[in-house]
């Protein structure tokens, strides 16, 4: 699966992508929101990518590497997982190198996201969980139509917030 946007591509990820996954999922700017055993060497980002290799082919996930069009590097990531039961809902995750951080690039691969999401998987819903302090995500959610769900609870992570996005019809 490939989608493209005005400035990106998002892609599925593969073993050529080891050392651009490693410098993203041990950022520890990204990590500072969000609680993970991060991949310390090259070794521990193979075994990530075979993981999310062997999930999507199972329809548990999609994840796609970001990366402008102009360049190969990855610079981030994006993936809808965590689907319900009935696959009428799912979550959304995201993480994008801090140089990147603020040029609307996620928001226009969440967007793109969204649309796949709603319109070729038909879901009903996109939830996501973000820090309560990570306040780019939340500003990113909010631009895209997420509501705050207060009653609503990330049960794995208390400091964690829940926002979703219902499709209307």
């Amino acid at each position: 699966m490939k989608l493209e946007t005005e400035r990106l591509l998002l892609k599925e990820i593969n073993e050529s992508h080891v050392e651009d996954i490693l410098r993203i999922r041990s950022n520890e700017v990204i990590n500072q929101f969000v609680k993970r055993n991060s991949p310390k060497n090259n070794y521990d980002a193979l075994q990530f990518i075979l993981t999310i290799k062997k999930n999507t082919r199972n329809n548990q996930t999609v994840y796609l590497g970001i990366s402008l069009k102009h360049q190969p590097d990855l610079i981030g990531t994006i993936c809808l997982w965590n689907f319900s039961e009935d696959r009428k809902t799912a979550e959304v995750g995201y993480e994008l190198l801090p140089e990147y951080h603020r040029k609307g690039i996620m928001s226009e691969a969440l967007e793109a996201v969204l649309k796949l999401g709603f319109n070729e998987l038909h879901l009903q819903e996109v939830v996501a969980m973000t820090h309560k302090f990570n306040e780019s995500s939340k500003n990113l959610l909010l631009k895209h139509h997420f509501v705050l769900e207060e009653e609503r609870k990330d049960e794995d992570f208390p400091d964690n917030i829940v926002f979703s996005l219902k499709k209307y019809h």
